[in-house]
């Protein structure tokens, strides 16, 4: 099938291509799905990158597929902010870092995947697989937590002795 000039020439040419290609954008991605959830679910929330422009929105639970570079070496940053009512919103940053497989170039992808091609291609950064955040506690419930905390309505018979020396008088 193959001439024997061929054969002696395919080591080569295989060998060429599997230089030219990155270790990340091989085995990795340049896109990855994070899970968003919330504890309790049923939140409102919008990503948006790091120049603020929001490229998602939605309501947990939920899957958003986002892009982990920003440019030629240059990591993603997200900002997630999460609002339900009767809860106070909360915001979380979701940071790009660079992918293990980007490290597989010092063996296998060479200087061209190194410094071009995962670059190039953002396969070199890679996002965490999930963001999950537990919402604060209604905002009607803290404040009945903070006023019953903070007021108790007791008897004078119910102090003990050494609570009635610390008594100040009103005048």
């Amino acid at each position: 099938m193959f001439t024997n000039k061929a054969r002696q020439v395919m080591p080569l040419i295989l060998l060429t291509l599997a230089t030219l290609q990155g270790c990340a954008s091989i085995a990795g991605d340049s896109s990855y799905p994070v899970a968003v959830s919330t504890t309790p679910p049923g939140a409102t929330f919008e990503v948006a990158d790091k120049r603020g422009k929001v490229v998602h929105q939605g309501q947990t639970p939920a899957v958003v597929v986002l892009p982990s570079s920003d440019g030629y070496f240059k990591g993603q940053t997200y900002t997630l902010t999460f609002r339900r009512e009767g809860f106070t919103d909360h915001t979380v940053e979701l940071d790009s870092k660079i992918s293990g497989w980007y490290w597989g170039n010092i063996l296998l992808g060479g200087v061209i995947g190194m410094l071009v091609v995962d670059p190039l291609t953002g396969a070199m950064y890679k996002l965490p697989d999930d963001v999950k955040v537990k919402l604060d506690a209604p905002r009607a419930a803290q404040a009945s937590a903070a006023s019953s905390a903070d007021l108790r309505v007791a008897s004078i018979e119910d102090l003990t002795p050494a609570q009635r020396e610390r008594l100040v008088p009103l005048h």
